[in-house]
């Protein structure tokens, strides 16, 4: 057995790891280098990694074009507040967002994380209410399996049940949580909560097509356009969440543009800057601006992150949308979407297997449940893949570029795992 690295072992008693009981928790792994789709790790092993570093890594790791655009901007200038000073990469950035992004979302609040694109977004809706003297709307209807991020506002609209943040009910505000509106008894549901707390309720959130980190549970297009209607309907925001589908993950840029559903405010992450650099985005449409265009300081929106439109993390993002443009990333997600979907079906006749599903660059295996998650994981590093799952899933959202083979290494180490669990 090789010994760890020094750093590793005198750093690891000092670090606190995430989404982990850190009492019984299996040690992490050592990662020295990344390239493309594969993680080497100090032991020399070397995974072909299925995750993307949480669905980041689109263009896959290392990419020249986007490390020689951070190394440029580094060499100029790698930061700047943003408070009374602007520069290139951010207003360039913020132009092109807006002119990718559908129907009139054309104005950019940049942040450097999710969650707080999140809680960017739901500030947004409430005081819009607040600026146009509109009092009392101060809640959200949020769904059932869905997950926004992990602070405080965001953990008030994930599901209160079944989600991760179930021990802060009674600390977090309640809001208004529900089914997807899929069949006709949730749509009734649906009606009788709207109808129920019209009066209070400050704007719909939802991720679409795919509620991912909430159990990558899929539905379908209909489903975001009777939520548009619903939100058109009290005249409220409708804010989609695509922290997890944006930049191509489903099949589209933006999961959105398959329903042909415009948000009033949509959030981006993730795969912003290519798994580089963190960096989000809240755009809302102009509609919503200007409900904060006033002579009056107070109808300001109070926030301003203090890496908000971090130079180096712009950089790399307009990196990352050159490549967006100038290779086939959409035609490579059909292509992975198609090899997943094949690859994956084997697990359809496994033991425990409740469902086997793919869209765009997401493959996903539902099982009854996962008795022993470390082991599950163990079994897939020995295997040569990083593959996380959790709860009752088991999923790969690859980078755009892996190669045929690798995928064929991930989807062949799930079915042998899953069949050696059976």
């Amino acid at each position: 057995m090789i010994e760890p690295p020094p750093w590793f072992a005198k750093g690891l008693p000092h670090v606190w790891l995430p989404y982990a009981q850190m009492k019984t928790t299996p040690p992490p792994l050592a990662a020295v280098a990344t390239q493309g789709s594969r993680i080497k790790l100090a032991d020399g092993r070397e995974l072909v990694d299925g995750i993307a570093s949480w669905w980041t890594a689109c263009h896959g790791y290392n990419h020249p074009h986007i490390a020689q655009a951070v190394r440029r901007q580094l060499e100029a200038m790698p930061h700047v507040m943003f408070g009374g000073l602007v520069h290139e990469q951010a207003l360039t950035l913020a132009r092109r967002l807006a002119q990718l992004a559908p129907g009139g979302l054309n104005r950019v609040f940049f942040t450097d994380s999710g969650s707080v694109a999140v809680e960017v977004a739901m500030k947004m809706a409430v005081q819009l209410h607040l600026n146009r003297g509109e009092r009392g709307r101060v809640k959200f209807l949020s769904f059932r399996g869905g997950y926004h991020g992990d602070t405080f506002a965001c953990m008030s609209v994930c599901d209160p049940d079944e989600g991760m943040h179930a021990a802060f009910a009674g600390v977090v505000p309640a809001q208004v949580v529900v089914d997807l509106p899929r069949d006709e008894e949730s749509e009734k549901a649906f009606e009788t909560a709207l109808a129920a707390h019209e009066g209070e309720l400050a704007a719909i959130l939802a991720e679409p097509l795919v509620q991912g980190a909430g159990g990558m549970i899929f539905h379908d297009a209909e489903v975001l356009r009777r939520l548009r209607r619903a939100a058109d309907s009290i005249g409220v925001p409708l804010i989609l969440d695509e922290i997890f589908t944006g930049f191509g993950r489903t099949g589209t840029m933006f999961a959105c543009e398959a329903a042909g559903v415009v948000p009033d405010i949509l959030t981006l992450s993730k795969a912003l800057t290519g798994g580089t650099l963190p960096l989000a985005a809240t755009i809302a449409t102009g509609e919503v601006f200007d409900a904060f265009w006033s002579d009056d300081p107070a109808h300001a929106l109070m926030h301003g992150p203090t890496f908000m439109g971090n130079a180096l993390a712009c950089a790399a993002a307009n990196a990352s949308l050159d490549l967006f443009e100038r290779e086939p990333r959409l035609d490579q997600v059909a292509h992975v979407s198609a090899l997943l979907a094949r690859g994956l079906e084997p697990c359809r006749d496994l033991k425990g297997v409740v469902d086997v599903r793919a869209m765009g660059a997401i493959g996903v295996v539902e099982l009854e449940k996962i008795s022993d998650l470390a082991g599950l994981k163990r079994r897939f590093v020995e295997r040569g893949v990083f593959v996380r799952p959790f709860g009752r899933i088991v999923y790969l959202t690859p980078a755009f570029t892996i190669s045929d083979d690798e995928l064929a290494t991930l989807t062949q180490a799930i079915v042998a795992a899953l069949a050696e669990k059976g």
